[in-house]
């Protein structure tokens, strides 16, 4: 096999978060599994309708776990009702919108509505993606072109490229109670990095 050095290089493109991921559930109890179902999915069908009206489009709603657990008395022996609970994530494109969303959505589960968290993040343009691409392929560029100086050698063509992902860099910002909301929420997010990850052959000359 002729010489070659193979260098992993990272890059990052930073972009201004558009978009706020809301997660929430809703939580209800009853004596029998039927009750508890039937209600949790009453309400989430009501606090899902609630989003639809503030301008939550369908391929922003989406609901996500379903489950039932027993509730037992003090003692833990005796089965004494269970809970259904009903996850769903909304896909808020208007930040200024964010409370007005969270109003609506305890004013149609009341106080089984339950809200796990709330994100801020960006979405992938094909744009920013080749971006933090690039800037992988030049850190690898120049960390190998800095090795093949150490060698005494140069850097000839590129032999293969295997690419490590893509991913944005969203991070948790608040979870609170939708009664702290009055109006509009400002949210800032500062930036988020896209970010990837390539490792790159070259060939030495």
């Amino acid at each position: 096999m002729s010489e070659h050095v193979e260098v992993t290089g990272q890059g990052a493109h930073h972009v201004v978060p558009d978009l706020v991921i809301l997660r929430a559930r809703v939580q209800c109890e009853a004596r029998d599994v039927a009750s508890a179902l039937t209600e949790s999915s009453s309400r989430t069908a009501a606090a899902l309708q609630a989003a639809a009206d503030h301008g939550v489009e369908g391929s922003d709603r989406r609901t996500e776990d379903v489950g039932i657990h027993p509730r037992h008395d003090s003692n833990g022996r005796k089965v004494v009702g269970y809970t259904a609970y009903q996850a769903f994530r909304l896909t808020i494109r208007d930040r200024a919108r964010v409370g007005d969303v969270l109003q609506a959505l305890a004013g149609a589960a009341g106080d089984a509505l339950a809200v796990d968290g709330i994100e801020m993040t960006a979405e992938q343009s094909t744009e920013a993606v080749e971006a933090s691409r690039q800037a992988a392929f030049e850190d690898a560029h120049a960390r190998a072109s800095q090795y093949a100086r150490l060698a005494g050698a140069e850097l000839g063509p590129v032999l293969t490229i295997r690419e490590g992902g893509v991913e944005p860099g969203p991070r948790p910002m608040m979870a609170r109670s939708a009664d702290a909301f009055a109006g509009g929420m400002p949210i800032e997010g500062g930036t988020r990095a896209i970010t990837s990850t390539v490792t790159v052959r070259w060939a030495l000359a």
